[in-house]
């Protein structure tokens, strides 16, 4: 993959101002309401689109026609619906890749949807999915690229003052923005070009202050350091952006955060439902199965971060049936996985609010009650993150009848923790936090049988 990459990061100060998480010596980095907010969402998705979709290339050079622009069949409903179908709770449209074509018809540059034969010229992307969302329930995000191939101001120091001029059209224009991507891929022979994130940053937040802000490393949300699906085994929400000079950001270090790091920027994993990140044909057979995408899902949501899969529309300007059909039968899986959790009743595990918890010591073994007895092969914990990350590993246990036999030790939990593990059976588990930094806000527990459909 070739999209994303570690993005040119600002100085410590900087970063620092932007993180907004609270930290001091005696209390530990937590979210912020947008960045809380954000982390429940636990499923979006991507809809990359431009020029690139008719050319069959992933990044465009800025000289293409806007005449080959002509989804004649377009139809951003259908994109949301399927996504919505699906469990997503956000769509990011890219309003902007690397070739400088523009999805809305920016009054800034004549290279855009407004000079293109779709719609007469007439149409705008942007606002068509903008719609969509709000129609079918979805928040909206977009994805605005620093690097233009296109735009001659580009390598000087007015090319920011042209971007941020995009920016706020955006930003006015479509109503409610939850997210705004800072893609920070550009090619080895791109011109010199020092972007004003600062600048960038500030306008987001004067404009759209409930929008969380992407970049490799924050303000509000993280890389995951890999475009394979992969968050870390560990994964803290927190990282140091002390002394993170621009494009230096290690993606080991970004894919397993910092157990003491003073800010709260929580990862996102980005992967494609397809091997491109924008539609080709010869890709058709090649779409992620419903099975490949669960793994997906326990390999982010179930390591504390966010899974954003992008779901690219075709030259119709449709979502492939392909791609329809694994993302409905992805979320039928999940909900036959997930629909009954086994452990008994329990006003501060099992109530779904992050908010009533049950407080627990490292070392403290916590014995759970489920409905009797039961086979099962997952495991669901979760943090109170409000109050920050505490867990740093622990084990999971059962009862065999005599004595007590291990199922699994895991590291970090945060958000939610996902444990696969072969059938046992049993009427009791046991839970112990084996190291923490600090008493433990134990919100959610979880046990389920996985639905046949993970196998097939």
């Amino acid at each position: 993959m070739q999209i994303r990459r570690a993005a040119p990061l600002l100085f410590a100060l900087l970063m620092g101002s932007f993180a907004q998480a609270q930290s001091n010596p005696t209390s530990l980095a937590r979210p912020t309401p947008r960045q809380l907010a954000w982390q429940q969402l636990e499923t979006t998705a991507f809809l990359h689109f431009t020029v690139n979709t008719y050319t069959d290339k992933e990044w465009g050079d800025g000289t293409e026609s806007p005449a080959i622009f002509n989804p004649t069949k377009l139809d951003a409903r259908q994109w949301i619906r399927a996504l919505r179908d699906a469990g997503f709770k956000m769509a990011i449209i890219t309003a902007k890749h690397h070739d400088g074509f523009c999805l809305w018809p920016s009054k800034l540059t004549e290279h855009s949807v407004k000079n293109s034969p779709w719609k007469n010229g007439k149409g705008d992307v942007v606002r068509e999915v903008a719609d969509a969302c709000r129609e079918y329930g979805l928040k909206f995000g977009v994805y605005l690229s620093p690097w233009d191939r296109h735009e001659a101001r580009y390598g000087t120091a007015a090319y920011n003052d042209y971007y941020k001029a995009q920016l706020r059209e955006l930003l006015t224009n479509y109503g409610p923005i939850s997210e705004v991507w800072f893609d920070g891929a550009k090619g080895e022979n791109a011109k010199d070009m020092t972007y004003d994130f600062a600048g960038y940053w500030a306008l987001v937040r004067q404009l759209q202050p409930q929008a969380v802000l992407f970049s490799d490393a924050g303000p509000d949300v993280r890389w995951v350091g890999n475009e394979a699906g992969n968050a870390g085994e560990t994964c803290w929400s927190t990282i140091n952006t002390e002394g993170l000079a621009p494009g230096k950001a290690d993606p080991k270090y970004l894919n397993r955060g910092d157990p003491t790091g003073k800010q709260w920027v929580p990862a996102e994993t980005d992967v494609s439902i397809r091997p491109g990140w924008f539609y080709h044909s010869a890709e058709d057979s090649k779409v992620r199965s419903a099975q490949d995408l669960v793994n997906l899902y326990y390999q982010s949501v179930g390591r504390n971060s966010l899974l954003l899969l992008n779901v690219p529309p075709n030259r119709d300007g449709l979502l492939a049936d392909s791609d329809v059909a694994s993302l409905a039968a992805f979320r039928r899986v999940l909900n036959e996985t997930f629909k009954t959790n086994l452990v008994a009743k329990n006003p501060k595990l099992t109530d779904k609010q992050l908010t009533t918890f049950l407080p627990l010591s490292a070392t403290q073994p916590l014995t759970i009650d489920l409905n009797g007895e039961q086979t099962f092969d997952r495991i669901l914990i979760q943090e109170n993150i409000a109050n920050g990350q505490r867990i740093a590993s622990g084990r999971v246990e059962y009862w065999n009848g005599t004595e007590w036999q291990s199922i699994q030790t895991f590291t970090t939990v945060g958000h939610k923790r996902l444990l696969r593990f072969p059938a046992v059976r049993s009427s009791l588990i046991r839970l112990m936090v084996t190291n923490a930094s600090g008493p433990v806000q134990l919100a959610e527990v979880g046990v389920y049988k996985a639905s046949a459909g993970e196998e097939k």
